[in-house]
């Protein structure tokens, strides 16, 4: 167990930086680049029950310190991810991976988090329910308790493996909904997804991405983020994993200090890929100059 080891609903990682799903593909892309086996692990590409392409273009744009995007959740499809895309991984990637998986009903959540279970390299599902619920209207799953409750008692219900149920900040009770995933058997909870943002184009007259508003993230976010870590981490008894703007070694013990036992590098990765491997890396010095000795048990009151 080495000084930047963490353990997470169980599983020891060798380090809590984790890439956030959809800033690293399935991850053999970025093995390319360097040896991604040094990451704690990471959240792979959000995987739907059908295959999907995603929101019309533009649909990323530059913000200062920070973009807003509205990709749309494109991937392969669940089928496609088990057949094609892991086998893919299981080359380059010899450590337990962290299933991202999305949906426009409850029924499409539990059929997805079913086939991902039965994936031996998958350590830990993390559910998006910022999604709409197509059969609600389209308000996301995750703006209300009783939303969030149904999808986690729904796939616990069908899953072994730990369940970790990532929260919208776009409401207005986070300490809510997170109590209301606990109660219903969640695993952990992983924060934040994007705030909702929006930018208009002065010589077009247009919104800068085609479908208006998108999520929005990046370092200007990051105070937002400590802050629903904070009150959550002190107020359910699992584990949180904590991201929104994260891009310096500083900024993962800030997390760990809010109450994370992990913290996820989103937006930070498509601005430079080495990114998380630069963290870890730094991950020493900081600690050395903070004299901290171990990155478990860092939580503030």
């Amino acid at each position: 167990m080495g000084k930047l080891s963490v353990n997470l609903c169980g599983i020891e990682l060798d380090n809590p930086v984790i890439p956030a799903s959809g800033t690293f593909g399935f991850g053999y892309e970025f093995a390319e680049l360097y040896d991604i086996n040094m990451l704690g692990t990471f959240s792979f590409k959000g995987t739907t029950k059908e295959a999907r392409f995603g929101n019309p273009t533009p649909r990323i744009a530059e913000t200062p310190n920070g973009m807003i995007n509205a990709v749309g959740l494109q991937n392969p499809g669940v089928e496609k991810v088990v057949s094609e895309e892991l086998p893919k991984l299981a080359k380059c990637f010899d450590k337990k991976v962290m299933a991202n998986v999305s949906g426009f009903s409850v029924e499409e959540y539990v059929y997805t988090c079913e086939k991902i279970d039965k994936c031996d390299q998958v350590g830990w599902i993390e559910v998006n329910i910022s999604c709409p619920n197509v059969h609600g209207g389209g308000m996301a799953f995750g703006t209300t308790p009783e939303g969030a409750a149904e999808v986690t008692r729904a796939v616990k219900a069908v899953t072994t493996k730990p369940i970790i149920i990532k929260l919208s900040p776009n409401v207005t009770d986070i300490v809510a909904i997170a109590k209301a995933c606990e109660a219903a058997g969640a695993d952990g909870i992983s924060l934040i997804n994007t705030l909702l943002g929006m930018r208009i184009d002065l010589r077009t007259r247009k919104p800068v991405i085609a479908n208006k508003m998108g999520g929005f993230s990046g370092s200007a976010i990051f105070p937002v983020a400590v802050r629903m870590v904070y009150q959550v981490s002190h107020a359910v008894n699992i584990p949180v994993v904590g991201m929104g703007g994260v891009s310096s070694a500083e900024d993962v013990i800030e997390m760990l200090m809010a109450g994370a036992v992990a913290v996820e590098v989103g937006a930070a990765n498509l601005v430079d890929p080495y990114a998380c491997k630069n963290i870890i890396e730094d991950l020493p010095r900081v600690m050395e100059k903070y004299r901290i000795d171990s990155l478990r048990d860092l939580k503030i009151q």
